[in-house]
């Protein structure tokens, strides 16, 4: 599944005539274009799928969403390490994610 995730901006540059950001979502930080939102600002949140910002979110509906997903493994299944889902889908038990749900709550 891929989802739409919220994320908080951490920094924007312009690379090769395209405005990129630096993206925190929930301690997962990824590079994401912003070609659909021009005026999104360093500190704002977005929702951001496939890599592209796509609308702008207050703070406070970014943190409750991002806590959900954390909470339903959903941010793991995302943003997880291949090698660790990989395990988790021959029967290894996977590490809890609260270390996730701890960033989020920040």
């Amino acid at each position: 599944m891929c989802l739409a995730v919220p994320g908080r901006v951490l920094d924007i540059e312009e690379r090769d005539g395209t405005r990129m950001a630096t993206v925190d979502f929930g301690g997962v930080v990824k590079e994401v274009c912003l070609e659909y939102l021009p005026d999104l600002q360093v500190g704002e949140y977005a929702i951001v799928h496939v890599g592209f910002a796509l609308q702008r979110l207050d703070e406070e509906s970014a943190k409750q969403t991002l806590e959900l997903f954390a909470q339903l493994g959903m941010l793991q299944e995302e943003f997880g390490d291949p090698w660790e889902l990989a395990a988790e889908a021959g029967g290894a038990t996977p590490p809890v994610g609260e270390a996730v749900i701890e960033e989020v709550r920040k």
